[in-house]
């Protein structure tokens, strides 16, 4: 009989609400660590983290704002959240004073807090109050909490998608096509696909469908030259190889040697030949010099707060604040800066963040327009329209969970006149 592992999980829970690592980082720690337990008791130690993440606003208003301190009674608060038959079976063990704490999470009144409501820590409301109302950033917020879909790519080099997805169901898995993008497909239950067949040979890869819809937008096409700035481990490297039908030059930088590294394999059963990748000690590295006014597509996925993936790293609303934003939007500006010096005459620019903070965003591109009069704003949802068609108001995009059920993802397309 499975016994619910509450000790590993509270050890692990006081590690995580320290917010210094990521929470994955820290979980894959932790399991290596403690490598007897097993895969129902990892699952059950992630699932419960994962809650008392994704509703630590909550558990942290009963529990008058100590929540990092008094880790038990927030793991059993995030037990009573999920609704969890391991809460059930612990009842008994419970202090009285535990057992009415969980009663007041169930029966208290949280309509009164916006940031209770929607899940998100008070910096984020105040950011959020410059681009949305209340209701939005309530709905939005909600959205966020959710756990996000297992979204995959196929591989068109290797296979069409009708083909794969019908095999997939055949095999059993609840797998739909996803609603955007043309080649993605979904799945809702979020199976653990690394050792099937069509994972191994590199005909599936994981991408979220907002991620696929960034490389589409690049208009990647045969014989052209394509850098990707920012590749960190190649998802979108080798989705616009596969657009480019392995002819032409594309060029991954990135300036962190172990995201490079993750592409490695993942391009080795990917059937692309006409992927060189680059370690930059900077964004100015001398050996971009080369490439000046050569590029016909150059796509910066920026550095960024990463708050458009909450449902995926919901410790991000934590260990990000408006000090590290402003880093970043300064580290932003100079990656731009850089990459446009690249593109050739009529190339095109594809700024992207998985972010949904205007300051990230919008407001980057019109600095940038401001200072690069030399480029103009493309219409996103035009450039989409020979592939899908997305909602899109204005000619950038901003994805959000809440209207497109897909991660935030921003993008913007320049071209060089």
């Amino acid at each position: 009989m499975f016994s619910f592992p509450l000790t590993h999980t509270i050890t692990a829970s006081r590690e995580i609400l320290a917010f210094t690592r990521p929470a994955d980082a820290v979980l894959a720690a932790f399991f290596r660590q403690h490598n007897k337990l097993g895969r129902q008791e990892r699952a059950a130690v992630a699932d419960t983290v994962f809650t008392l993440l994704r509703h630590y606003e909550k558990i942290n208003t009963v529990l008058h704002d100590k929540a990092a301190t008094r880790v038990r009674e927030a793991v059993l608060c995030a037990l009573a959240l999920r609704g969890d038959a391991a809460c059930a079976s612990l009842h008994e063990t419970l202090s009285a004073p535990e057992k009415a704490l969980l009663t007041q999470l169930q029966t208290q009144d949280f309509s009164g807090s916006l940031n209770v409501v929607a899940e998100l820590p008070a910096w984020l409301i105040d950011t959020l109050r410059g681009q949305y109302d209340d209701a939005h950033i309530a709905a939005l917020g909600q959205a966020l909490a959710q756990s996000a879909p297992l979204d995959v790519r196929v591989n068109t080099l290797k296979a069409r998608r009708d083909k794969v997805l019908a095999q997939l169901q055949a095999e059993g898995f609840q797998a739909t096509a996803t609603p955007y993008a043309p080649f993605g497909i979904r799945f809702a239950d979020k199976p653990a696909l690394q050792r099937h067949a069509l994972y191994l040979d590199g005909t599936l890869e994981i991408q979220d469908e907002g991620s696929q819809l960034l490389a589409l937008l690049s208009g990647a096409k045969r014989g052209e030259m394509v850098v990707d700035f920012c590749a960190g481990a190649g998802g979108k490297t080798l989705a616009m190889g596969a657009m480019m039908q392995n002819a032409g030059r594309l060029y991954a930088f990135d300036v962190s040697e172990q995201r490079l590294a993750k592409l490695k394999p993942r391009l080795e059963k990917s059937g692309l030949s006409n992927v060189t990748t680059q370690l930059l000690a900077h964004e100015n590295d001398a050996r971009l010099h080369r490439l000046r006014g050569k590029c016909d597509a150059v796509i910066v996925d920026a550095p960024c707060s990463g708050l458009g993936t909450l449902r995926r790293s919901p410790d991000l609303k934590y260990r990000q604040s408006p000090e590290s934003v402003n880093q970043l939007i300064e580290l932003q500006k100079n990656i731009l800066r850089s990459a446009a010096e690249l593109v050739a005459p009529q190339g095109r620019l594809l700024y992207a963040t998985c972010s949904l903070l205007a300051a990230e965003n919008t407001v980057q591109i019109e600095h940038f327009l401001a200072e690069n009069p030399a480029f103009e704003l493309l219409d996103a949802q035009s450039l989409l329209r020979p592939y899908t068609d997305v909602p899109i108001n204005g000619k950038m995009m901003q994805l959000s969970p809440l209207d497109h059920q897909t991660d935030g993802f921003f993008a913007a397309v320049l071209r060089k006149c």
